[in-house]
């Protein structure tokens, strides 16, 4: 079904074929990033003269993430992401991302890959590595509180002051990358960006974040395609919301396998199989009886659901149990024995890979190209499922491909760089002409960087190689720098030159010591022999004075030699101790250790040039378009060059 790069309207065309009625689902857990991008797919869909509906929703049944930051007094608060103070930072429904910028780390890995040495700049520099590791043009809002909330249930009115901060941060960061003619422009469409996020606020009622997002969902589709978007809008809480009315619907049939007791052995065990070897866990870990769902209970929390013999549990954040006398073996028997215990909002939720399947009973999932990593996962699992005979017939997801970068080649916009790209493109400012044409260049040169960095071990070798690439005072650095390597090289000379002497005094006292060591051997042997105990003659008198004259000049050897070495140890002291060891030092040193930072900033702006330039253009958010081209030149020319594709979920 998916061919290498078939037209928008050959893949249209096929999945017409498939399936003529099916609606589009751009399901996303924010707004504010790239899921109104997907307007392109509804757009060519209608213009092709389809009915097909597509339907826009809101992902609401994660929790809002959390994060510990020590000392803080606030709610909620918007942080960067980095490798360090960070590193275990997430964020899903409060990300924002600035033009060019992507939640791209830079890992301390590819730091050591590059050979810095982080031990060196962390203790010379504490604090460093948070700025040189962070994400560049990416904030995520997250909870300081221990509270456990969906996206649901989160109420706007305490976590709007930060959300809509944050969104302002990037769309004036944002700003500040946009020059040229247009600028007013951009201006008067940041003024309106900020004016939808703002009105669709109603902090005085119980609107909640989901609510508040989708509420958004038709203005901000809109001001990315340029012109109105015929949708519908949705949230998960909505579309799988599980009693005794929706149960029978086609998109819980998948959960049902696992309820009949006829399948439900067959049905896990293709779970369990399709997520081997993965981080996902199986089905055991959550406990006896666990079934690959979270069922959402409305004020109570979310959490697998696991159905024993005589009730059932929800791992909400405090357990949740239910009764029944006999254990349900269909979706209408459970459904009613939920609506019975937590009334008729209770949202039934597939995990990860589960998820797909149920929801694609239905809809077609339009994925942008590389999202959701567990489809590979969800497609073994169907596969499973119909070699045990359970026959599921999952709709295919429409991938969707863009080219933001290359699709500036027609617009006529002038970006300045950010930090971390000037030195890669070589420019302060560039059009988007000339943008379009280098990135990919720029990409591929950054790569190459990165490896000759690796490469370069010796300071000296680091330093030369920044005097080729940048010039400037790294030329008299690279000069300083041979200068005090030679001052340092000569007097490592002087002091081999010494060290050789004190190695011969050495030599020299270690065998006066053995001499003395064998004359007092011989001394004491002789008196056991011929005096101890023994009359003796004056011979041997005479020979135990001459073993004691003998020992006695030894000893004054001895003496006179250490003198002498310690007159050579205290030349390589005054040697090594001089000003202008020191100076030389000292200045050989920092200047290796600036260099050691121009690494660390080198293999950061390589990065952020290569693999954090390419994840901004493979899931761009929707708002930078009218931002940086008003007039909708450069989202309709990326919509043109869209590429479209059918991906199955089941062989």
């Amino acid at each position: 079904m998916k061919n290498c790069c078939p037209s928008q309207e050959r893949t249209l065309a096929e999945l017409q074929k498939v399936s003529a009625d099916a609606p589009f689902l751009a399901l996303g857990q924010t707004v504010f990033w790239d899921e109104p991008v997907k307007s392109l797919v509804a757009l060519k869909s209608q213009e092709l003269g389809y009915t097909r509906r597509f339907v826009a929703g809101i992902h609401d049944t994660d929790y809002f993430a959390k994060h510990k930051v020590d000392g803080a007094a606030a709610q909620f608060v918007a942080l960067p992401h980095n490798d360090t103070t960070t590193k275990g930072l997430w964020s899903a429904a409060g990300e924002f991302s600035a033009l060019f910028g992507s939640e791209t780390i830079v890992t301390k890995e590819a730091l050591q890959n590059a050979n810095t040495n982080l031990s060196k700049i962390q203790s010379r520099r504490p604090g460093y590595l948070d700025e040189i590791t962070e994400a560049w043009g990416w904030r995520g809002v997250v909870s300081l509180s221990a509270e456990q909330r969906i996206s649901a249930e989160k109420p706007i009115g305490p976590l709007f002051s930060t959300l809509f901060g944050t969104f302002k941060w990037a769309v004036d960061t944002s700003l500040e990358r946009i020059a040229g003619p247009h600028r007013q422009e951009s201006e008067k469409a940041a003024e309106k960006l900020l004016a939808i996020a703002c009105d669709k606020a109603d902090l005085d009622s119980e609107q909640t974040l989901a609510s508040y997002y989708e509420a958004l969902i038709p203005d901000m589709y809109g001001m990315a395609a340029g012109r109105d978007v015929d949708l519908d809008t949705t949230t998960t809480t909505s579309l799988l919301k599980f009693n005794t009315g929706t149960c029978q619907l086609p998109r819980f049939k998948v959960f049902e396998a696992f309820l009949d007791p006829k399948t439900s052995d067959f049905a896990k065990g293709a779970y369990n199989e399709a997520i081997s070897g993965t981080e996902i866990y199986s089905l055991d870990r959550f406990g006896t009886g666990a079934l690959p769902f979270d069922l959402y209970i409305p004020g109570i929390g979310r959490g697998t659901l696991r159905l024993g013999s005589r009730g059932g549990v929800v791992a909400t954040p405090r357990p949740t149990g239910f009764s029944y006398k006999k254990k349900p073996e269909t979706c209408e028997e459970l459904a009613r024995i939920l609506e019975e215990r937590f009334g008729p909002n209770c949202v039934l939720v597939g995990k990860a890979v589960t998820l797909i399947g149920m929801l694609s009973a239905e809809f077609v999932f339009v994925f942008h190209d590389g999202a959701s990593s567990y489809v590979q996962n969800s497609r073994a699992f169907h596969n499973n499922l119909a070699k045990s005979g359970i026959e599921l017939s999952p709709l295919p997801i429409l991938r969707l491909r863009v080219s933001p970068w290359d699709s500036l080649n027609q617009c006529c916009a002038w970006f300045r760089l950010p930090p971390p790209l000037v030195r890669p493109f070589g420019v302060d400012e560039l059009c988007g002409h000339s943008l379009a044409a280098r990135w990919r260049d720029v990409y591929a040169e950054q790569l190459t960087e990165l490896a000759k960095l690796g490469g370069l071990k010796r300071p000296l070798d680091l330093i030369n190689y920044l005097d080729q690439h940048v010039g400037g005072s790294w030329n008299c650095l690279a000069k300083q720098y041979e200068e005090c390597h030679q001052t340092l090289l000569g007097i490592k000379n002087s002091l081999d030159e010494v060290k050789a002497e004190k190695e011969v005094f050495l030599a020299r006292l270690k065998d006066l010591k053995s001499q003395v060591q064998d004359l007092e051997e011989q001394k004491g042997r002789h008196w056991r022999e011929f005096m101890f105990g023994k009359p003796h003659k004056q011979e041997e008198t005479n020979t135990r004075l001459e073993f004691e004259r003998r020992i006695r000049v030894l000893r004054r050897e001895i003496v006179q030699t250490r003198q002498e070495w310690a007159q050579l140890q205290l030349k390589q002291t005054n040697i090594v101790e001089s000003e202008g060891v020191a100076q030389a030092k000292t200045n050989r040193d920092n200047i290796a250790f600036e260099a050691e930072l121009s690494r660390a900033r080198f293999v950061r702006d390589a990065i952020v040039a290569s693999s954090g330039l390419k994840k901004a253009g493979l899931r761009p958010a929707s708002w930078w378009f009218p931002l940086v081209c008003a007039d909708g030149t450069w989202f309709s020319h990326m919509a043109s060059r869209a590429e479209f594709w059918l991906e199955p979920l089941k062989d």
